[in-house]
């Protein structure tokens, strides 16, 4: 592993830190108790330490990829301890690896008795060394700074012998096979470290972690690399282990099998808590005829025609079946929508029925995860929606550096800019604690490069390539590289002054389009040689050329250094952006009522959580109100209860009746998990029949615990997001917040700061 240093690049403190001296001999005087905040400028792999001769009382370490430290938490992880004393060095020490993923860090002083000096602050950071053979460029510069970021977070999570899957110590810190599927798709295209690639795929091929995908998602990761390397010998090795693998979905197909997880997002029912909701089950239907049909293809180029004819039928026998029904996408979501057209079996009818249906909502064609957007974007793609495609990244993974972002996410919404301040404490969600360094996320990266770019293999091993850049409406040019083991493949494009240049290395051959972006193209020149206009003219290292709406193409182009210009004609069409729409009206927020509801909120009906005790609410419901459900993940599946104080004349707690007397009751229902810590519920409201109508939550920090929640808003049939994500805070006094909608509806209540998720009353109003 090579190891190197990072200084902060930001520092600050209270007054008790004196750093007027920092820059110059890099020392900061400590007068007295305070915290410190140093920024490293991005997140690492790393500890942190510093060094003093003459420390003095308690001190204590903290670490954090945002810019909070995570105290919501008590054991998972923990973030904050009494450093190791090493001579005069002082060091966090975590766990037994030592190193996390770290943005923030900060020395709390506890006690004081005399001045004493902190030099030395420092990351040490630990990475495996890899260089960037891989390079992407556009005229986007947020696309840019996307493929390199995805990159930059894989290789964070190269430990020494495999990928990990996320540098926070959750127990995760292993490498995940159908993680590491997106990881190592953009480690081939970035590092070209096909070695390393190989040697995680044998230390993967016989783990699933028990979820049923992953071990298709390692079967795509391998073809993924056969693809990319020709390593025929590796994927002959494997050939029982994905038959095994192959054969036990078709054996469980259709029974509706328990999948444990397919994805965060809350269609694919949130992560642990419903894996086998329809929509996960379909997609993970679509993704075993995927996994058929490419193993099939691959088994094909090795002459097993045995194998090619047993899972190209497997993968036809059950899309015909599926086909019985004409309608078969319409319950369908995004997830399972993707799935399918990635399987490559859908007609032009179908990919643009399936587009309509569920591509067309700026809000929801973006999934909660990363990656599980790897494979709606395969899916833009595959249907040549390359502008709709760049959007939704934009939205997702550009979201995410807007925010502050110097490494991927686990999960994000990108309404989540609006509420969290840059560099902020994130939502935790259904996951417990979101890393912000997740390789899982950078899937991203090969996709621009072999969609934008469009490098990509059509034989094992590059022996022959194709180059079908996709600039779309909005990019004016693209370059970059990608490393093969036969060597650099090269290309750019630029749409303004026509100018055009790619490699082809020795052994290879490649079919190069060169972009039309709906317009025309009436000339193009290698080294000032006319051989294209309208027709072919033969050139040495060309065996000829054609056009069609999308490119002119050249066909198998030698090997070579190539450098073209071409001549245009007319305008490339503006591209226009979604709006983003939300179904349900978010009202506002109430810090001032705090338990007086009468009068103001529920002359409709109401629900006051576990008022009476045990679990007891005391409720009024209205007509159009058939039922609330509450859920969380362990136990019973239901929050649980907490009575702060009986019989109290305290203000802050909700009011018996709309008549706002005393004496009142202060509860609440709240969520954790074993490990006591604060963790995500629902309340689910079902209506009887389409009606509009207003909901107000009531939440109360009661306890003083420092409670910051963030409230998720979801269609309750559909699951999509219904509402930006809004926050709660200083809600000591108690807080209101209020929706409008006309379904039925389910709220996530998700902590970001203080221990343990609350809810203290439901209010129902008619419209205004």
């Amino acid at each position: 592993m090579e190891t190197y240093i990072l200084k902060p690049v930001k520092i600050s403190g209270s007054k008790s830190f004196d750093m007027k001296n920092y820059r110059s001999n890099d020392r900061i005087a400590v007068n007295g108790m305070g915290d410190i905040r140093f920024d490293f400028g991005r997140v690492s792999a790393a500890w942190v330490e510093f060094d003093s001769s003459d420390l003095e009382g308690e001190v204590e370490m903290s670490i954090s990829e945002y810019d909070q430290i995570p105290v919501y938490a008590t054991n998972y992880p923990k973030r904050t301890l009494k450093p190791v004393k090493r001579g005069n060095t002082y060091r966090l020490e975590l766990n037994p690896q030592l190193y996390e993923g770290v943005r923030f860090g900060w020395i709390h002083v506890r006690s004081f008795s005399r001045p004493w000096n902190i030099s030395g602050i420092r990351l040490v950071c630990q990475i495996r060394p890899t260089n960037y053979n891989g390079s992407f460029n556009c005229s986007d510069t947020m696309l840019t700074r996307i493929w390199y970021t995805g990159a930059y977070t894989v290789k964070l999570n190269l430990l020494q012998d495999h990928f990990g899957a996320i540098l926070m110590n959750r127990g995760d810190r292993i490498s995940w096979t159908g993680d590491a599927h997106p990881a190592q798709a953009a480690s081939m295209v970035a590092f070209g470290n096909y070695d390393f690639v190989k040697q995680n795929l044998v230390h993967t091929s016989t783990q699933s972690n028990g979820i049923r995908s992953y071990a298709l998602y390692w079967v795509l990761s391998l073809l993924d690399y056969y693809r990319y390397t020709g390593d025929t010998a590796t994927l002959e090795s494997y050939i029982d282990n994905v038959i095994a693998k192959l054969d036990d979905a078709y054996k469980v197909y259709g029974t509706n099998p328990d999948l444990l997880f397919f994805g965060w997002d809350e269609r694919l029912g949130a992560g642990f808590e419903h894996p086998n909701l329809p929509e996960p089950q379909n997609g993970y239907k679509m993704l075993s005829i995927r996994a058929w049909k490419e193993f099939a293809s691959a088994m094909n180029q090795l002459d097993r025609k045995d194998l090619f004819d047993k899972y190209a039928r497997y993968a036809e026998e059950k899309m015909q079946a599926i086909r019985k029904d004409e309608a078969w996408y319409r319950s369908y979501g995004l997830h399972a929508s993707a799935d399918a057209v990635n399987t490559g079996y859908l007609t032009a009818q179908e990919q643009h029925a399936v587009f309509k249906q569920s591509f067309t909502n700026r809000v929801n064609r973006i999934s909660y995860s990363p990656f599980n957007q790897y494979f709606v974007i395969q899916a833009f793609s595959a249907m040549h929606q390359y502008d709709d495609g760049l959007d939704a990244i934009r939205d997702l993974w550009g979201g995410q550096i807007k925010y502050g972002g110097t490494t991927f996410f686990e999960n994000y919404r990108p309404s989540w800019n609006a509420i969290i301040a840059k560099n902020g404490a994130v939502p935790s969600n259904q996951c417990g604690f979101t890393s912000l360094c997740h390789p899982w996320g950078a899937g991203v990266t090969k996709w621009l490069s072999e969609e934008i770019l469009g490098i990509k293999p059509t034989s094992p091993g590059f022996e022959s390539f194709q180059i079908m850049p996709h600039l779309g409406r909005t990019l004016t040019y693209v370059s970059g590289a990608v490393p093969t083991l036969k060597g650099e493949i090269s290309a750019s494009f630029n749409l303004l002054s026509g100018k055009c240049s790619f490699s082809v290395p020795a052994g290879t051959k490649g079919t190069i389009g060169i972009p039309k972006v709906e317009k025309r193209i009436k000339a193009l020149h290698v080294n000032d040689v006319l051989f294209w206009d309208g027709n072919y003219h033969s050139i040495e290292g060309i065996s000829g050329a054609y056009e069609d709406d999308e490119f002119v193409y050249l066909k198998d182009v030698q090997p070579g250094v190539y450098n073209l210009q071409v001549q245009y004609g007319g305008v490339t069409p503006k591209h226009s952006v979604l709006p983003e729409v939300f179904p349900a009206t978010y009202i506002g927020k109430d810090y001032s009522t705090g338990g007086n509801w009468g009068g103001t909120y529920g002359k409709d009906g109401y629900e006051l959580c576990n008022y009476d005790g045990d679990g007891k609410h005391r409720q009024r419901l209205p007509d159009y109100i058939s039922s609330i459900n509450y859920y969380k993940i362990f136990g019973n599946n239901l929050p649980l209860n907490k009575t702060w104080r009986i019989n109290t004349t305290d203000k802050r707690a909700l009011a018996p009746s709309s008549a706002n007397g005393f004496p009142r009751n202060a509860a609440c229902i709240y969520s954790e998990d074993q490990d006591q810590i604060g963790y995500t519920f629902t309340s689910t409201i079902n209506i009887k029949e389409p009606k509009r109508y207003r909901v107000t939550l009531y939440f109360l920090d009661w306890d003083g615990k420092g409670r910051k929640l963030a409230v998720e808003a979801f269609d309750a049939q559909t699951s999509e997001l219904v509402a930006p994500v809004q926050v709660i805070e200083h809600c000591e006094n108690g807080a209101y917040i209020t929706f409008e909608y006309n379904r039925s509806i389910k709220f996530r209540i998700n902590p970001i700061r203080g221990l343990t998720p609350v809810l203290s009353g439901i209010f129902f109003d008619a419209t205004q």
